[in-house]
């Protein structure tokens, strides 16, 4: 990401954590649920911000799972570590050079992070990379595409053709990637791309 795109989240981030409705905050809760992480997974957030999916992640890992925070702007890691401590990792750094090693996860989850990605093909490589073989992919928002694309376009600035690219270019990414059994849902009430690494 630029350095502007990085500067307007270290700008935002004292008062992200007023963005989240409570709604939003249920869907991400039900959503984290739905995807049924296996305790003691290890598991990177791209794009944690202020960590509010976090307390749902580390449910679902439990006390012997991992739990790793990325982000490129240095004030929302600040927040989320304030929140969450030493039960989490957390690393400033790019997706689409993630300081991390191969093959390391069992599953990355991508909240409301990928439009801002400049390089998604990049970042899905990387994503890939880090993966253990059979681990997942998760891209997710609270909104449909539509909703998201519009929303971006209405705050302006640097991230106002920050969009979520649609189904067919989203499978082109993954599968290029390497990923397989991409599967795409476009509900009013959430976007959600799951794909998997495949196995040895």
């Amino acid at each position: 990401m630029s350095h502007a795109v990085k500067e307007y989240f270290n700008q935002m981030a004292a008062n992200w954590d007023d963005l989240a409705t409570p709604e939003t905050v249920s869907r991400l809760r039900e959503l984290i649920r739905e995807l049924s992480i296996a305790p003691g997974s290890r598991v990177l957030d791209v794009g944690t911000g202020t960590g509010i999916l976090l307390p749902f992640l580390l449910e679902a890992v439990g006390p012997q799972g991992r739990v790793v925070a990325l982000d490129i702007a240095e004030e929302m890691l600040i927040r989320a570590r304030a929140k969450y401590g030493h039960a989490v990792e957390y690393i400033v750094g790019d997706i689409t050079c993630a300081p991390l090693l191969d093959t390391d996860f069992d599953e990355v989850i991508c909240n409301s992070c990928f439009p801002h990605l400049a390089d998604k093909p990049r970042a899905a490589q990387e994503m890939a990379r880090l993966l253990k073989p059979g681990g997942r992919v998760v891209i997710c928002h609270t909104m449909n595409r539509e909703a998201v694309n519009s929303l971006h376009a209405s705050l302006g600035g640097v991230v106002r053709d920050h969009l979520l690219p649609d189904d067919e270019d989203m499978l082109r990414i993954f599968t290029s990637a390497g990923f397989v059994k991409v599967g795409i849902t476009n509900a009013p009430d959430r976007y959600l791309l799951t794909a998997w690494k495949p196995p040895v």
